[in-house]
């Protein structure tokens, strides 16, 4: 995803070859993983010249926040107060990181007030 997010609508090779440098995989697999992200729809593809150009579906934003929503909903039992809980007892969230976030919800309630 970060290849595509980066670099744009890109083909199996190009992704493939952006990746063979970190890691040691087959345009095959390569293949195979961006077919199984189109599936989950995280990204499109469109066909150039007999090849698949793949574009990403969501922003990173966006799909992180569609995969918090899911370990909300399956670890959490839809609480977000647990899962927020569960960063600040586990120091996943530092102090700057809580006092942002403090200053996020302010701002969104006088936004809706």
């Amino acid at each position: 995803m970060q290849i595509i997010w980066s670099r744009g609508p890109s083909s199996v090779e190009a992704v493939h070859q952006t990746l063979v440098p970190a890691r040691k995989l087959k345009e095959s697999s390569v293949r195979t993983i961006l077919r199984r992200l189109e599936q989950k729809g995280y990204l499109s593809h469109e066909s150039r010249d007999r090849a698949y150009v793949y574009s990403a579906g969501e922003l990173p934003r966006r799909l992180a926040a569609r995969a918090v929503r899911q370990i909300i909903d399956r670890f959490c039992r839809g609480s977000i107060e647990e899962l927020v809980t569960g960063m600040v007892d586990a120091n996943v969230l530092s102090d700057e990181d809580l006092h942002q976030l403090a200053q996020l919800a302010r701002r969104r309630r006088k936004e809706s007030d």
